[in-house]
């Protein structure tokens, strides 16, 4: 038999357990979407998987998409920073599963990798955007990017345009400064370049370093590449930062004059690809759109438009960008 002080101490234990409960209950289900009686979600929240903030790329990226999130008034919209590791990425989206948004937005580090657990997030329920990297499998609701292999072709024309009227054929020293490897952005901007330069045996790749779309890792690599090689004609970078940083190591020795810099991005502000070509530092790059106002509006029908069937994958025009037309460019691309 139980005293009266037992009894209550036994009352006020059960009350603080189901407090606690209750609390954990709150604070798990506040940041997930939102459902009416009718189930019908009143407040959406929207997650971004972003692989690596450190790039300028990817901070102008994040920039945009949270200005365009943030005007929406039923939105709760988070980024998360996987710093270019792949296991760091998986382990957020899974954590993102279990908050159960309406929306994941992910760009993949690398495509192999990240292509189970978006799968997850599809088996989950959850409507997915992959966004300008694809994945092995399509594990995504629908795919927004701009055509990486295209940008290569472009690039690789553009390198053999210039060796012709610099030694009246399409001759020269080439180096390669390549993105993370196994990630669709390298290989296909590498790819696309190569299927234009390999018509031209005469064209040699003396370099293809890799500096993982760093511009200090560029910087690096290219000052080894500079210690060997005498005779460069161009560098191509796979994006801005890189061949920036490969003009920095060339600059430092003097010989920035002695060949060109090709990069890919052309984002605005003073330290972006388009300032960059409008300061001489490059002598081309090409737009790499950050496709967010398209993600943004594509995802905003997704949560508002229950009849609404993206299309499998949307494709966003790049542009080369010189000289000749930086001054008319500058400020279009967010920086």
């Amino acid at each position: 038999m139980l005293t009266s002080s037992a009894v209550s101490l036994r009352t006020l234990g059960c009350i603080v357990v189901v407090s606690m409960v209750v609390s954990g209950c709150n604070r798990a289900t506040t940041h997930t979407s939102s459902e009416t009686n009718s189930g019908k979600r009143d407040r959406y929240l929207v997650i971004f998987s972003q692989c690596n903030n450190a790039e300028p790329y990817r901070a102008a990226q994040n920039e945009l998409m949270t200005k365009l999130w943030t005007e929406k008034p039923d939105v709760d919209f988070e980024v998360t920073d996987a710093q270019q590791d792949n296991s760091k990425q998986i382990a957020q989206i899974e954590t993102a599963i279990l908050r159960d948004p309406a929306l994941l937005i992910v760009a993949p580090n690398e495509r192999g990798p990240l292509t189970e657990v978006m799968g997850k997030a599809m088996a989950a329920g959850i409507k997915v955007i992959c966004l300008e990297r694809d994945i092995l499998k399509p594990n995504f609701t629908t795919f927004i990017g701009s055509d990486n292999r295209k940008i290569g072709r472009q690039a690789g024309q553009f390198i053999v345009d210039y060796l012709v009227e610099k030694n009246g054929s399409a001759k020269g020293h080439l180096v390669h400064m390549r993105g993370l490897l196994g990630v669709e952005g390298e290989i296909n901007r590498h790819g696309g370049a190569q299927e234009i330069i390999e018509q031209h045996p005469e064209i040699k790749i003396v370099k293809d370093p890799v500096a993982d779309w760093l511009q200090s890792r560029a910087r690096e690599r290219m000052t080894e590449v500079l210690s060997v090689e005498t005779d460069i004609d161009v560098v191509y970078g796979h994006n801005d930062p890189m061949a920036i940083g490969a003009y920095l190591a060339a600059k430092e020795v003097g010989r920035e004059k002695e060949m060109i810099f090709i990069g890919i991005d052309a984002l605005g502000g003073p330290a972006g690809g388009i300032r960059k070509v409008m300061d001489g530092v490059l002598a081309a790059s090409f737009v790499y759109p950050l496709c967010v106002e398209e993600a943004v509006e594509i995802g905003d029908r997704i949560l508002h438009e229950p009849d609404f069937a993206p299309k499998e994958k949307y494709e966003v025009m790049s542009q080369l960008i010189t000289l000749d037309n930086a001054a008319d460019h500058y400020g279009t691309q967010a920086e």
